[in-house]
């Protein structure tokens, strides 16, 4: 196994799973899912850094996927990103609600995806360290 981060992405439209996983397949260890459920039994069974969701998707949309993972003590910690065609400001706040780090509008920018996964790691990196700095104070 490589020292990659692992990030899982959930889409039911092939197309954008395609587009997200070429995008990112060359920096990170990328595990996909066509629906919510199979993506909850994925983060599951990987604990991946990240996950990449979209809202609109069958068995279990994106929102419902972020509130089990928030409700988890050992998955609440991985950071989400809402991947979605949902752009209303009450969808966004409700996204926002539901415990997501970003939520982004599609059409996306592949380029912008791969800067806020880059923008969120090194919040947690930083979230880390101060921790650490807290703990050793102690």
């Amino acid at each position: 196994m490589s020292n990659k981060k692992t990030i899982v992405i959930a889409d039911d439209e092939p197309f954008i799973l395609s587009a997200v996983n070429d995008t990112l397949s060359d920096d990170y260890n990328v595990i996909t899912a066509t629906n919510g459920k199979s993506a909850l039994t994925m983060i599951r069974k990987h604990k991946p850094d990240m996950v990449v969701l979209d809202v609109m998707m069958p068995e279990m949309d994106g929102v419902e996927v972020v509130r089990e993972l928030k409700n988890d003590e050992t998955l609440a910690y991985i950071p989400v990103i809402l991947l979605t065609a949902k752009g209303q400001m009450m969808d966004i706040e409700k996204g926002f609600k539901s415990g997501v780090n970003a939520y982004m509008v599609k059409p996306f920018s592949p380029e912008k995806l791969m800067e806020k996964i880059e923008e969120l790691f090194e919040v947690e990196k930083m979230k880390e360290k101060v921790t650490k700095a807290r703990v050793a104070k102690k």
